[in-house]
């Protein structure tokens, strides 16, 4: 089952962010504990992040994981609400074994929240529940992102 949550425009890195911060307050909401990120290199995945972290992990210097495969981030003061992120760059993952060899699936009983990007490489270890982010470049500053909630049936009037 697939939710629409939303379908917007965003102007700057700013606004991307603010977007990255609502997808994580109701993700929050929902129950959800895992965003699958889709979209193109420059297309603000990153950014989506940083906001998504200033949610669970304020303070945290978020930055891309494509060389370290997975990033983690922590609150700079731990709170009640404060929760590790954990960003995941699947883009060289193939197969079952890639996603083994970094040790994915330890990740899910950590008791954080996950962010993968390029989750297309991906779809069969995607959980049953998750928010689906797809950015597409516009322009230079414009980015549209849809986010879509994936799994058990939501009512109508659960949309934001």
């Amino acid at each position: 089952m697939k939710k629409l949550l939303f379908d917007e425009v965003t102007h700057s890195t700013d606004e991307t962010e603010a977007l990255g911060a609502r997808i994580a307050e109701l993700a929050r909401r929902e129950g959800i504990d895992f965003a699958a990120l889709y979209g193109d290199l420059g297309t603000g995945k990153t950014a989506l992040t940083r906001g998504i972290a200033s949610v669970y992990a304020p303070g945290a210097y978020v930055r891309s994981p494509t060389f370290a495969i997975v990033n983690e981030y922590t609150a700079a003061g731990r709170n009640e609400t404060s929760l590790p992120v954990f960003h995941f760059d699947m883009y060289r993952v193939t197969d079952e074994d890639s996603l083994d060899s970094i040790g994915f699936y330890d990740y899910f009983a950590r008791g954080g929240f996950i962010v993968t990007e390029w989750s297309e490489n991906i779809p069969w270890a995607l959980p049953e529940e998750y928010i689906e982010v797809k950015l597409e470049r516009l322009s230079d500053d414009e980015r549209r992102i849809t986010a879509v909630a994936v799994g058990r049936e939501r009512k109508d009037d659960e949309t934001c």
